[in-house]
């Protein structure tokens, strides 16, 4: 068994779907400013749906993990270029670092 389908709750679809598919790949199947269907490269369903607020406990976060730590940096650099507050990766668990989604939700990026 697998998983392949997650709901988010975000405050903003569209900024939310643009960040996915720029950064991680993501592509849009349908949608507008209320709900939009995504899905990744093995066909998991990522869905948004707008809400007022969007509450995660502190350590909430969603996964994208790389082939090379080099892919990490790229995506890393690409985020910081383009202006978004990240911090650069360190090796914990593995190489990796965090991001805040435009829709209010944690990403983390490790290889």
């Amino acid at each position: 068994m697998i998983i392949n389908h997650i709901n988010l709750t975000v405050t903003d679809v569209g900024a939310t779907v643009d960040f996915l598919e720029t950064y991680f790949g993501l592509r849009r199947q349908d949608g507008d400013e209320k709900f939009t269907v995504l899905f990744d490269d093995n066909d998991m369903v990522v869905s948004l749906m707008k809400g007022g607020q969007a509450k995660y406990p502190p350590t909430f976060h969603i996964g994208f993990i790389q082939d090379s730590d080099e892919q990490v940096n790229k995506i890393y650099q690409q985020l910081k270029a383009d202006g978004y507050n990240v911090t650069a990766p360190e090796r914990h668990h593995a190489w990796t670092f965090y991001v805040t989604a435009p829709g209010g939700f944690m990403i983390e990026v490790l290889s």
